[in-house]
């Protein structure tokens, strides 16, 4: 290869390298600068709070235990397992647990304390499986692995609890309870009971009116 050869050739991969490196500059500035298209953002919407009337009932724990035993019943009609609840002085629950090949009787007492947003900590006072031998801690869990429960009661082993979302509820007639009082003991128990005018076919857009 002659020197006028080499000389043409090294130009020639001069400009070829200067042609890639501006294009690339080039195609830099374009990702930097080139405007970005405006994305459409959702509409907001109005929100307005749920307008509803809100009443106290006071009931007894008689009626209250019927009514949360045909719940569970119903609840359980397609399991394996029976347990009900029996509210005495505190709250009695009486089933059974699957020990090996066999069922052992359960029987845990505890004692409701009612949260400031109407739901209830069920605290354990007593618990007993059968004539097992096992720390409460291991019973709860038993419990927690082997009884159904709906999913706004939560079994809490390591705080030896129940916890009753009440105000988790899914009611049919949309109406919102919540727990006012629990007293076992004088028989004194009051349910919060929230229903949202739209359950009673009142349109709460449309304002009150009121005759004077």
């Amino acid at each position: 290869m002659t020197e006028q050869n080499k000389k043409m050739s090294w130009k020639r991969l001069f400009y070829i390298l200067l042609t890639v490196n501006v294009a690339v500059v080039i195609v830099l500035f374009a990702l930097i600068f080139w405007p970005v298209p405006e994305k459409d953002l959702p509409k907001q919407t109005e929100t307005t709070e749920q307008r509803s009337s809100e009443f106290v009932i006071r009931t007894t724990k008689e009626n209250l235990n019927e009514l949360m035993n045909a719940y569970l019943s119903e609840w359980l009609k397609n399991t394996d397992h029976q347990y009900r609840v029996s509210l005495e002085d505190d709250v009695h629950l009486i089933g059974e647990l699957p020990v090996f090949s066999s069922t052992v009787p359960l029987s845990v007492h505890l004692e409701p304390i009612v949260q400031d947003n109407g739901d209830v900590v069920l605290k354990q006072k007593s618990i007993s499986l059968g004539l097992l031998e096992l720390p409460n801690k291991k019973i709860m869990e038993y419990i927690d692995k082997y009884l159904p429960m709906p999913d706004w009661v939560i079994v809490n082993p390591s705080e030896e609890e129940v916890y009753v979302a009440v105000t988790e509820m899914d009611i049919r007639s949309n109406f919102e309870v919540a727990i006012e009082h629990i007293d076992l003991e004088v028989n004194n128990l009051a349910l919060k009971i929230k229903v949202p005018y739209e359950s009673l076919g009142i349109d709460p857009a449309e304002p009150l009116e009121v005759e004077e």
